[in-house]
């Protein structure tokens, strides 16, 4: 062992500590490989499942979405659950589990994390590792010039948004506004319902942020609703001169749009106005970061030069708010006391370098490559079964299109059917609703999306036939 060394460093190049994440790779992969297709349920496991289930619904004061409770052991985009059977997870806890379920290519940061002095990590007190994710984070943001300079991790989505907005509301008080689109999700925090535009997420909710909203770009009429959103845009600031402190831009409307998708342009138009104006732009990546052919949408977009804030969160682990220097905050403004454990710092850190030297981005990446298989795989199953689907739509790893007629009863029906035969996928969108995924694209490769396929074939076809 090295003098050179921290204690820690040489705790963890212990050879014994080596051997055991040898043993429990070996062990890991022995066991998960067995998960390697869709399953029903262990029939001697069923009423045991079934009160867990309502155990666990009596205690958190209502029933899960759906009656998933997993076993802790999965493969790549398999996972299996309490009762033993086996689904295709192509929702990945509406994004996070990007890598897929048990992944190897975590483990080893995971061990580490555990060999940790402390669970959490916290403003007042971090460890090395903090510093590591946060260049990393960096490099990636900055690859195409873009002028952010600090980065601060914390909890939740929702967070970040909230970290994002107060840098804005500092930097641009006495500004008491914000401005975000139609349909937009921004998360569950009081604040954060006041700007989510879903009335149901917010029903007995004090409002505590004045939002102003415009429409979204619509693909089918691209020339029009440009300029119906400019001249929404322009109408706002002339009604309320500074008082905007920030344009919240989902590059791609994900739960209440059903993943829409506008031009680059458009958020071209938008933002330089916004700036113009002295309102900030804020890009809320929290779903698209690390889904296109580039880690960043407003990267895909070649919107580098625009952006002010920008917020990752979901498959990074760590959430976090990104910002230029004309944003850093004055002392005090934004702390938590968890910013995240050790566990999620060791994942992102993982998942950075993937990102950075691995194979995901790029026009010929795995993201491109697998996702417009699966494209081709949902037009297929439109064209052969007639009123099947409409779509697909989205971009990259966001992935969604209208089942049978669109109405929330046939979508919720199709979801829950493909539940119960193996897939897992979730509604987005409304008249038309939608059925998104986001697929584990790390851990797939093309038989994966067959099976898939068929799936939404076949339980297509039974919900034709009721």
């Amino acid at each position: 062992m090295s003098e050179n060394n921290t204690h820690a460093t040489n705790f963890h190049n212990d050879p014994r500590v080596q051997q055991a994440k040898a043993l429990l790779r070996e062990a890991l992969t022995e066991h998960s490989s067995k998960l390697d297709n869709v399953a029903p349920a262990n029939l001697s496991l069923e009423t045991s499942y079934k009160s867990t289930l309502e155990s666990c619904g009596q205690l958190r004061g209502g029933n899960l979405f759906f009656p998933y409770l997993g076993s802790g052991l999965g493969n790549g985009p398999f996972v299996e659950l309490g009762d033993g059977s086996v689904k295709l997870d192509f929702i990945t806890g509406i994004g996070v589990h990007f890598f897929g379920h048990s992944s190897p290519i975590l483990l080893d940061s995971q061990i580490d994390a555990a060999l940790a002095d402390t669970i959490m990590q916290g403003n007042l007190q971090q460890n090395l590792d903090t510093e590591i994710l946060l260049n990393k984070i960096m490099k990636l943001a900055k690859a195409q010039g873009a002028e952010l300079e600090h980065c601060f991790l914390t909890s939740s989505g929702s967070m970040a948004n909230d970290n994002a907005f107060k840098l804005a509301f500092q930097k641009h008080s006495p500004a008491d506004r914000v401005i975000a689109f139609e349909n937009c999700f921004c998360g569950r925090t009081i604040a954060m319902a006041s700007v989510t535009d879903k009335e149901l997420y917010r029903t007995g909710i004090p409002t505590v942020l004045n939002v102003d909203y415009i429409p979204y770009f619509d693909p089918e009429n691209p020339e029009e609703s440009t300029a119906r959103s400019i001249a929404a845009l322009k109408r706002l600031i002339q009604r309320y001169p500074n008082r905007h402190a920030l344009m919240k831009f989902e590059l791609l409307q994900g739960e209440g749009g059903g993943y829409k998708v506008a031009q680059a342009d458009y958020f071209r138009e938008l933002m330089t106005i916004c700036r113009e104006n002295n309102v900030a732009v804020l890009a809320d990546e929290i779903q698209t970061f690390g889904r296109f052919s580039k880690p960043f949408a407003f990267q895909y977009y070649n919107l580098d030069d625009l952006v002010d804030l920008v917020n990752i969160g979901k498959l990074s682990q760590v959430c976090a708010t990104l910002f230029t220097s004309n944003y850093k905050p004055k002392p005090g403004l934004i702390s938590q006391t968890f910013t995240s454990s050790a566990s999620q710092i060791n994942a992102a850190i993982t998942i950075m370098d993937t990102f950075a030297n691995g194979d995901l981005f790029g026009p010929n990446g795995k993201i491109e490559t697998l996702t417009n298989y699966f494209r081709t795989k949902l037009q297929d199953i439109a064209d052969r079964v007639p009123g099947s689907l409409t779509g697909p739509f989205g971009l990259g790893d966001m992935i969604a299109f209208t089942p049978l007629d669109g109405s929330l009863d046939k979508a919720k029906a199709l979801m829950m059917q493909l539940y119960d035969d193996g897939l897992l996928c979730f509604i987005a969108g409304g008249n038309p609703y939608r059925l998104r995924m986001l697929p584990p694209i790390p851990a797939i490769d093309e038989s994966h999306i067959d099976l898939a396929a068929n799936l939404i074939e076949t339980a297509i076809k039974k919900i034709q036939s009721v």
